[in-house]
């Protein structure tokens, strides 16, 4: 038999023939050494061109299609295409990667960019989106990521001056790109109608925001910002693939083959064009220039190279060349020379040197060339074209020989004989031709056996014979030169063959891979010689075999079978698969290539192989490095360590060479932690059930127990499938885990303490270097990290968001800043945290087989080693992922399965690992240097000290090591012979398995795999410290009826008696035959039944555990056992067969069966007179048997409730109705347990959950209160005799619990919390969401507000439903204006009246917002702020900050926001002063964090909230941001707001949340309250933990909604209720309540920072006592009012801040005041209209004065001069529009009602009213000469009125025929007309006071008209936007001089037009700053300032014209 290892000889990559210059540019650099840095395949090349000289960077894994240049010249990042691209950052001098980035795209990487600091990375994606995300690379972690375009992006660069800018380009499009915080902005760049839209391939930056970018055309285009400034006509010939920008200036490439180069303000310096040259050719395309100083780089799309000197720049050097085009498969190497040919798709051959790495020679042929073939004496070039032709050269002159045609196909194979006299051809025809050489290349003979294409040829060194392959799999031998199929085995026995190509046959079987395709491999080579093999395979891999390679068959006997079979088969031309059933042998890989490696070849003299690439036309040539070369020494570079010199990942599932896995190994390969339902899955049951049965919420609950429990003591240590678990603590506390409890033991007080943080199996734990903090990894669905403090048991940090399954291994880094997670996932990720940020530094795939442990190396904090089921690996850091290395194992011994590694102490660094074996492997990075025996049986546990080292194995010895494992110092065996006395419990049998091992205060810790803990002293006695069940699961337990004693009996086969009094400890102990299931004590306690698996039962001495009796009547489980109350004299026995058999106990006999029940026995109980039985079943029946006999009984519920038991486990049944949780139906409820005193139930379910009920549990969904500890089930609980202690036990986690029962749940009253420190609190049921009772009563406000839809400007609708087409979509009649103008006529009148003539016509150029009326309170809270002091308040309304100056009454404002603002906070640490943070609406909305004083923008943070941001709130240091969302989840994202990243985002409540807010001294604790709940929250590094207020502290405490919160010291927290009241926290104890601090709704509080004193505001009306302002003191006991004097009769307060000695108010009604403290004067600061749209607007004819007319049913007049409201009138309705008298005087007023007032314009008293319509009026009028009123509603009509005689107001008519609502209306100048526009988008002019409509054109365009609001008219089409089809124009105003109109409209922008504005698409300006729709906009009687309403926002803007 053949070796079938490893090759010991290896490859190594020498020189890459080739430049992608295909489908890629920009590829093309020169590095800080002068040296060229480009790529081709999958490689990153170096190329020194002084030198000569390669070097590769192999880091990816596919083809490299992007490259950039770092501005040091010495890094380079390469982008990759494939599934899972990354792009990897390298350094050019030693070509090791720096950092590797992944996740961030798919499909591939099409661009790359470093920024001008080389601190952050641009990448572009190849996906649909062609996403953009920007990097901080070092990290590896992405900043920002943004859709980049619907197509292809072709290039990116940054800004070189502005750090934050960037510029994309590409398929008919520019982007210019802001990133702000975590938000990437795009705008597109506008082409306008300096240059065609055309697509733009490339682009460069230059300084102050100009931008050049290179056209399809050829053009240069010159951008300055956004706009496109010039172009440069015709730059070159054909489009600019390429653009390179340095300090002399900018160099372009083309297609047009010319290189031009430009100085910095982009004028021409010289032009070089490539095709001239003299190697040039007609068709070359440039792909990529490079300039620097005087050299000149440029890469073509044919594969090559030039480099231009400026001096020589007619002589260009073509310093790099390889094929271009098609696929490259030709590949053949001289006879006797170092030389090579191939040929290629793209037609030629060429010639290379493999001495000189150059070509030597090329020839172009007429066609594709598929195969070539060197004649034997080197002389003669045969190639094999595509079209079934072959030719002939003489390689001197390349020359042609002869040129053949005799096939169709492609000629795919073909060799010349060894003695010279015949080639013979393959083509694709199935037919290999054989020509006779000497008689010029005449057909002698054909072979014609195969069915499908030759793939190979090879000759017999006779030439006699030759074998074929085809793409059948056959493998056929011929005789030659006729082509005779060989039918007889002998003749090809023993033949030698001049060339071995073949694919088939037995001595290249291993080389397929266990069930590969038949066409996977493309190629082999053999050097006989040297006896490898060499092949090439589609997965891009170039492997490295021994020959001959044989498959491991799966017996030898087998394999000679198949041999034989082989030959047969082979003799009769039979086919022949490759072998499935045998596996491949090993090899060494090599990565490079991309796709399929075509061909393969040995040099002449084997000095080198070549291979080539299909798809990436590059030849590879790489030096053969034989076994002598290896063995030279230990000092492999690092370099070649890369290049894959390991075996092959496939090599590492065989069979033959690693050894059959220990048992103990296998088993635990075997365990799976996949859960059915995990616990992250329960609230979402929860919301499924909820929503399935609605009534839940409707139901009356019974209330939780007032009793609590309180973990004592956990029997149970993890050691069956865990290891490196067991540490002690700095302060000598052992340390270890059970279940999902991390365990603190104290040894001298033999007590417990736990961190029960986790909710399911904990399974890795490391202890941090400081001994004071320790990791533990959990199984979960998201598996999560904690990090915890080992003396508070706090949890500090909880890391997830990554791991699936499980954690299986953890590790700290040795300074203690970094912890390393490995994951169960199939993958078995490696992640490494920075555990106190929660973040994640570096993520990377692990091993496919299971990792079991991870370590840092102590010297290098970015480097460690796992190692786990048949491997070990070294990584490196690499940025954001991680780079490994195998090890290499060499001749030193084979590879094994590595249960432990530790490395060595000082400067050496060796690494040890303990293997399967029991052999120590000792390691130098990544070299095996020996090995040392050490154990029996695998090495499962290592520690190391500060000289040694401790090991411990399956033999259970421990042993001591010096520091370099050369002597073993020291055994200790484990025994019970070496138990001291002291020893808390007993061994279960001597030597048990070690896995865990740990030193310290003098003594070695060790775990063992039966789940004991104990403790060596270093002079030998052993004791034993803790012990639990092994492996399998726990079901029985048997409280004693006497004695502080239990029974557990377990799966793992052992019967056991625990001691639960303090002294917690294992009695006694017997090992049974079988597993049991269940246990139970007598009554009297001395004898002991159990239930066997088998369903046999055991009746044992209850002390000693002897054999007393034993039953076996069942086959099935045995699931429940009973005796009969007092004296005992019956035995019960519940099995799986669905039957309960009565034993009397005295004669041992059966003496009844209870049949009947239809599915498996669950429960047993006796009553008090041992004659009845109550059984619970599987299919949940409550059945009852009277005993002994076992007859069913028919009990009524009325009796039931009469009959006394003498225990309880039943879980069915009307008193335990309540147990059953909404999600029942998933859930099973394991087993309860009923105290004697029937109080309390306890009950253990398949989640891991115990709960507390009181007893009797009726009605459906009872309260309770839940413990966590048990990780899957809990499978059994039970009450001891004295109900003081409840015994539980874990399924899965064979752990026993002891519950001490707590009789009271109050906080004592020193207020230090629960009554037991560091326990976990007593948690209320989660459930008690469900409660509408709950809800402290109602108040509208809060009613209203938490229905409010948040629907955004993004969906904007429609503000009325309008019909008809819109404006700029009607076919216009050619009307008499636009006809030529030939008509004598008389000019058109004026199409507007122009106010005062005299004065000159002013064009308004520009607006700038003024002032602001409005101020949102309505819906927000806590948004209204002191700054600088007090000198200036912030608030915010609409889309707009206003910053208003108290001193001076100016406003100035932030504008940057899109949408409604619904939050703003200020930032309070004096670092930050003035910093401000906002969040407004959106779908993805967005919080804006930016300076008050300069409105510069700091940071913008895309939120992953939808539909809005509704609080934000900084922390006590400033640099976090809370936000909470107002979507479903109502989430809570934390931010770090400088970097713009996210720390982390949690679900926060099913219903609103009001308020969050930080403690004021904390980063880490904040509190957010809302509808029914408070929850107190806490970050730990990247997560959010909360704890729920609980209320049940206090007697009739309740949950109420909560709407705002406030701090004081001692953690004490104060939050506002929808009552009126205040409750006060301690904690999350609910400690007393501050009853009615106000009569309605607490909407607001404030914290003062500096004395601690806390301002309320709430709903409330003005009495002398109360107020809705007051002040409290620290703790809230005292307080005082303030009034606001507003005239109310309920005062509403949503907003209160306090300055110094002053109080800020904001009230729902949208005013703002100042309240003094001392005199408690209030001071009105501002006014607006409360909640309702504003729709009437009006101006005063001539003084700086307007109207208001809103739905909150005021009239309010405004002076825009002063700023201020003049006066206002509430008039009973909502008021829909108004308009001033042409003298001023007067003002109508229209009503929703259908009602209008006239007023009196100063006074606003009631003049006259009048309703004529019972609908909306929408717009009222005026006629110029005041005798007339025009009243349009929404019935379709309008009425015209007489003002002129008094107040009795007579209609004089109505116009009708309108063919819907009216919107606005205009007089004519001389009151004759009135010009309607209606919602059917229709403008109808009709005669007053006639009536008549005018419909003649002619006659409408000679109207003057007095004012024109109407929206449509043809004088207006151009206010009508593209996107007009969702949202309308609403209003629309001409000013006064007639040469500007402005308009509003749904998207609530205001524009400024020319006017008239006749075309489409009218140029314009636009103004942001209203929310969603604009309802009315009009200029002041000078036009001066323009004033615009809001819809939705109700606010008032005032606009200064410009």
């Amino acid at each position: 038999m053949s070796d079938r290892s490893t090759p010991d000889c290896r490859l190594r990559l020498d020189w890459v023939y080739g430049y992608r210059g295909h489908q890629c540019r920009n590829n093309l650099y020169y590095t800080a050494g002068k040296e060229v840095v480009y790529f081709v395949a999958g490689v990153g090349v170096v190329y020194n061109t002084r030198e000569h000289s390669q070097r590769f960077y192999l880091g990816h894994n596919d083809d490299i299609i992007s490259l950039a240049l770092h501005p040091d010249r010495s890094l380079v990042a390469t982008g990759q295409v494939g599934k899972d691209p990354y792009v990897c950052v390298w350094d050019s001098f030693t070509v090791q990667t720096v950092s590797l980035l992944r996740d961030g795209h798919t499909h591939g990487i099409a661009c790359l960019a470093f920024s001008s600091d080389g601190q952050r990375l641009a990448s572009v994606g190849l996906d649909a989106k062609n996403t953009v995300c920007i990097w901080e690379w070092k990290r590896g972690r992405i900043l920002a990521t943004a859709t980049g375009h619907s197509d292809r992006i072709f290039d990116i660069c940054w800004d070189p001056c502005q750090q934050n800018r960037l510029v994309s380009c590409g398929v008919k499009h520019i982007k210019f790109w802001s990133l702000c915080g975590n938000a990437l902005t795009p705008k597109r760049g506008i082409f306008g109608k300096t240059g065609d839209l055309q697509t733009i391939l490339c682009v460069a930056a230059g300084k102050e925001e100009v931008t050049y970018s290179g056209t399809l055309n050829g053009d240069v285009y010159v951008w300055n910002g956004l706009s496109l400034i010039r172009t440069v006509q015709s730059a070159h010939g054909a489009g600019i693939f390429s653009m390179y920008s340095c300090e002399e200036g900018f160099a372009t490439g083309g297609r047009d083959g010319c290189i031009r180069l430009w100085d910095m303000d982009f004028k021409p310096i010289t032009k070089i064009d490539l095709r001239e040259a003299e190697q040039g050719y007609k068709g070359l395309s440039i792909r990529s220039v490079c300039w620097r100083a005087d050299r000149i780089l440029a890469g073509t799309q044919d594969s090559e190279i030039f480099e231009v000197m400026v001096r020589d720049r007619d002589k260009p050097l073509l310093i790099m060349q390889g094929h271009s085009e098609g696929e490259l498969w030709a590949l053949d190497v001289h006879p006797k020379k170092p030389l090579a040919v191939t040929g290629s798709d793209d037609r030629s051959v060429r010639l290379w040197s493999l001495v000189d790495h150059a070509l030597i020679a090329r020839c172009n042929m007429e066609e594709a060339v598929r195969s070539v073939a060197f004649s034997v004496d080197g002389s003669q070039l045969a190639l094999g074209m595509k079209d079934g032709s072959f030719t002939v050269l003489r390689v001197r002159d390349m020359t042609e020989v002869v040129h053949i045609k005799d096939r169709k196909e492609v000629i795919h194979e073909m060799k010349f004989s060894p003695d010279g006299s015949y080639l013979a051809v393959g083509s694709n025809d199935s037919l290999v031709d054989v020509y006779a050489v000497a008689q010029r290349y005449k057909k002698v003979g054909e072979c014609s056996k195969s069915s499908s294409f030759i793939t190979h040829l090879d000759w017999s060194v006779d030439s006699k014979i030759l074998q074929t392959n085809d793409g059948a799999g056959e493998r056929i031998f011929y005789r030659m030169p006729l082509g005779k199929p060989i039918v007889t085995k002998e003749e090809v026995k023993g033949l030698h063959w001049a060339s071995w190509s073949s694919v088939l046959g037995s001595e290249v079987s291993g080389i397929w891979p266990k069930y590969s395709d038949q066409t996977e491999i493309n190629a082999v080579d053999a050097n006989v010689s040297a006896a490898v093999l060499v092949t090439g395979d589609d997965h891009g891999l170039v492997k490295l075999y021994r020959f001959p390679c044989l498959s491991k068959g799966p017996h030898p006997c087998l394999l000679f079978l198949f041999s034989f079979k082989f030959l047969i088969s082979s003799r009769l031309g039979f086919r022949l698969e490759s072998p499935c059933f045998l596996q491949g042998a090993k090899f060494k890989k090599y990565v490079g290539h991309s796709a399929h490696v075509t061909n393969v070849r040995w040099s002449h003299d084997h000095q080198w192989v070549l291979t080539v690439g299909g798809a990436d036309h590059a030849l590879f040539q790489w030096r053969f490095l034989p076994e002598s070369v290896m063995n030279g020494g230990l000092d492999i570079s690092v370099q070649d360590s890369r290049l894959g010199d390991s075996d092959s990942e496939e090599s590492d599932s065989d069979v033959s060479d690693v050894p059959e896995l220990d048992s103990d190994i296998e088993q635990e390969t075997q365990i799976h932690y996949d859960r059915q339902v995990y616990k992250e899955d329960l609230p979402q049951l929860r919301q499924q059930s909820r929503e399935k049965k609605q009534q839940v919420g409707s139901l009356k609950r019974q209330r939780g127990p007032d009793q609590g429990l309180r973990l004592q003591f956990v029997h149970g240590y993890r050691g069956y499938d865990c290891r490196n678990n067991l540490f002690y603590t700095q302060g000598g506390e052992v340390l270890y885990h059970v279940a999902a409890v991390g365990v603190v033991y104290n040894r001298q007080l033999h007590s417990q303490r736990f961190y029960l943080g986790h909710d399911d199996d904990i399974l890795s734990l490391s202890l941090h270097p400081l001994k004071d903090y320790v990791a533990t990894g959990q199984v979960g669905r998201d598996a999560s990290v904690h990090v915890w403090d080992v003396q508070t048991l706090k949890c500090l940090s909880l890391l997830r968001g990554f791991h699936h399954r499980g954690v299986c291994a953890l590790d700290f880094s040795a300074d203690g800043k970094n912890l390393v997670s490995v994951g169960l996932d199939d993958r078995h990720a490696i992640a490494i945290w920075d555990w106190k940020r929660g973040e994640k530094l570096a993520t990377a795939r692990g091993h496919k087989e299971k990792i079991l442990v991870v370590k840092c190396n102590p010297s290098f904090a970015d480097r460690l080693v796992t190692v786990g089921i048949k491997h070990i690996k070294f990584w490196q850091l690499a940025g954001g992922g991680l780079t490994s290395r195998r090890g290499v194992f060499r001749r030193v011994s084979r590879l094994e399965t590595m249960m432990s590694v530790c490395y060595g102490r000082g400067g050496e660094a060796l690494v040890f690992s303990g293997a399967a074996n029991g052999d120590v492997y000792v390691w130098k990075e990544p070299l095996l240097l020996k090995t040392v025996k050490a154990h029996d049986g695998p090495v499962f546990a290592m520690f190391s000290l500060d000289k040694g080292f401790v090991t411990g194995g399956k033999d259970g010895v421990v042993e001591l090591w010096d520091d370099v494992f050369d002597r073993c110092l020291k055994t200790y065996a484990v025994k019970r012979s070496a138990l001291s006395p002291a020893s808390k419990g007993l061994l279960l049998e001597d030597n048990p398995s070690i896995r865990a091992v740990s030193l310290g205060h003098g003594h070695i810790l060790v775990g063992t795999k039966n789940g004991e803990v104990l403790e060596i002293d270093k002079t030998g006695p052993m004791t034993l410290l803790v012990q639990g069940h092994m492996e399998g699961e726990v079901w029985g337990l048997a409280p004693h009826p006497l004695q502080h004693v239990c029974a557990t009996v377990s799966d793992d086969r052992t019967l056991r008696l625990w001691e639960t009094s303090s002294n917690h400890r294992m009695v006694a102990v017997r090992k049974l035959k079988r597993g049991g299931r269940c246990c139970c004590f007598s009554p009297d306690g001395k004898a002991l039944a159990v239930g066997l698996i088998d369903g046999g039962v055991l009746v044992v001495n209850g002390e000693t555990l002897e054999d007393l009796m034993s039953f076996n009547h069942r086959r099935d489980v045995i699931a429940d056992i009973r005796f009969s109350p007092d004296p005992g004299k019956y035995l019960a026995v519940a099995s799986h067969d669905s039957f309960v058999d009565i034993y009397n106990v005295l004669t041992s006999k059966r003496v009844g069966i209870c049949k009947e029940a239809s599915s498996y026995i669950t429960h047993i109980d006796w009553d008090v007179r041992g004659k009845l039985l109550q059984v619970n079943t599987g299919a949940k029946e409550q059945l009852f048997f009277e005993a002994p006999r076992g007859r069913k009984q028919i009990i009524r519920i009325s009796e039931l409730e009469r009959v006394e038991w003498a225990s309880w486990s039943s879980v069915l049944g009307c008193s335990c109705e309540g147990i059953w949780p909404t999600h029942s139906d998933i859930t099973e409820i394991n087993a309860a347990s009923l105290t004697r005193d029937q109080t309390l139930l306890a009950t253990g379910d398949d989640f891991g959950f115990l709960k507390l009920f009181s007893y009797p549990v009726r009605g459906q969904y009872a309260r309770f209160k839940r413990y966590m500890g048990h990780s899957a089930q809990v499978t059994n609980v039970r009450w001891a005799q004295d109900d003081a202690t409840l015994l539980t036990v874990g399924g899965a986690d064979s752990a026993l619990m002891i519950w001490t029962r707590e009789r009271g749940s109050r906080p004592s009253r020193e207020g230090e919390g629960p009554l037991f420190p560091g326990s976990q609190t007593l948690v209320d049921s989660e459930e008690s969401d469900d409660d509408i009772e709950e809800d402290g009563g109602y108040d509208s406000d809060v009613a209203r507000e938490k229905t409010v839809d948040y629907t955004t400007k993004m969906s904007a609708v429609s503000l009325r439903e309008m019909s008809g087409t819109k404006p700029h979509l009607q076919l216009k009649k050619l009307s008499a204006e636009d006809r030529p103008p030939v008509s004598r006529a008389a000019p058109h009148p004026e199409k507007l009246q122009k106010n005062d003539v005299s004065k000159k016509k002013r064009m308004v150029e520009d607006l700038v917002l003024d002032h602001v009326f409005g101020f949102r309170g309505f819906d927000c809270r806590n948004n209204l702020h002191y700054l600088n002091d007090g000198t200036e308040i912030i608030y915010h309304t609409a889309a707009t900050v206003v910053i208003h100056s108290l001193s001076t009454g100016t406003q100035s404002f932030y504008l940057e926001h899109t949408d409604d603002i619904l939050c703003l906070t200020v930032n309070q640490h004096p670092k930050f002063k003035n910093i401000i943070a906002t969040g407004q609406i959106g779908s993805t909305p967005s919080i804006h964090v930016w300076d008050a004083v300069s409105k510069q923008v700091l940071s913008i943070l895309r939120c992953p909230h939808a539909k809005a941001v509704g609080y934000v709130n900084f922390s006590a240091t400033g640099k976090l941001l809370l936000s909470v969302g107002v979507e479903a989840e109502h989430t809570i994202t934390v931010w770090r707001w400088q970097e713009g990243s996210r720390v982390c985002t949690k679900a926060g409540h099913p219903d609103r949340i009001f308020v969050a807010e930080f403690r004021p001294d904390s980063d880490s604790q904040f509190v957010s309250v809302g509808i029914k709940h408070v929850k107190f929250w806490t970050l730990a590094g990247g997560a959010l933990m909360y704890r729920k207020g609980v209320v049940t502290t206090l007697e009739d405490g309740r949950m109420q909604t909560m709407l705002s919160v406030a701090f004081g010291a001692n953690n004490l927290t104060f939050t506002g209720a929808v009552n009126g009241d205040v409750y006060v926290w301690r904690d999350h104890f609910l400690s007393r309540v501050v009853a009615k601090a106000h009569t309605g709704p607490v909407f607001s509080m404030f914290t003062t920072l500096r004395d601690g004193l806390i301002v309320t505001g709430g709903k409330e009306r003005p009495t002398k006592e109360g107020g809705a302002v007051k002040l409290w003191d620290q703790e809230m006991k005292r307080c005082r009012a303030f009034q606001l004097e507003t005239g109310q009769q309920v005062e509403c307060v949503r907003s209160v801040c306090r300055g110094k000695g002053k109080i800020l108010v904001g009230t729902k009604d949208g005013e703002i005041m100042e309240v003094g403290e001392k005199n408690a004067a209030s001071n009105l600061l501002l006014d607006s209209h409360a909640r309702g749209g504003i729709w009437g607007l009006s101006a005063h004819p001539v003084k700086d004065v307007c109207v208001t007319a809103s739905d909150d049913a005021t009239i309010r007049l405004w002076d825009l001069e002063d700023k201020k409201l003049l006066n206002k009138v509430f008039v009973g309705h909502a008021a829909r529009c108004v308009s001033y008298s042409p003298d001023g005087e007067m003002l109508a007023v229209g009503m929703k009602n259908g009602e209008f007032l006239l007023l009196l314009a100063n006074s606003l008293k009631i003049w006259a009213k009048k309703r004529d319509r019972s609908a909306s009026i929408q717009d009222i009028r005026f006629s110029p000469d005041r005798r007339s009123l025009a009243v349009g509603s929404v019935e379709n009509t309008v009425d015209v009125y007489d003002v002129g005689g008094g107040p009795s107001l007579n209609r004089l008519v109505y116009c009708s025929d309108i063919p819907a609502f009216v919107l606005q209306m205009d007089f004519s100048a001389d009151s004759c007309y009135i010009q309607v526009s209606t919602g059917a988008y229709r403008r109808l002019v009709f005669e007053v006071p006639s009536g008549r409509m005018v419909s003649e054109q002619t006659a409408v365009d000679r109207i003057t008209w007095a004012t024109w609001t109407s929206i449509l008219g043809d004088e207006v089409l151009g206010i009508w936007p593209r996107n007009a089809d969702r949202v309308d124009v609403n209003c629309a105003c001409v000013s006064h001089g007639g040469l500007n109109v402005v308009t509003g409209d749904d998207l609530g922008l205001v524009k400024l037009f020319n006017f008239p504005c006749t075309e489409k698409f009218a140029k314009h300006k636009r103004y942001l700053g209203h929310s969603a729709h604009i309802t009315n906009i009009r200029f002041s009687h000078n036009d001066k300032y323009v004033i615009s309403t809001g819809g939705d926002d109700c606010s008032v803007f005032v606009w200064k014209c410009l």
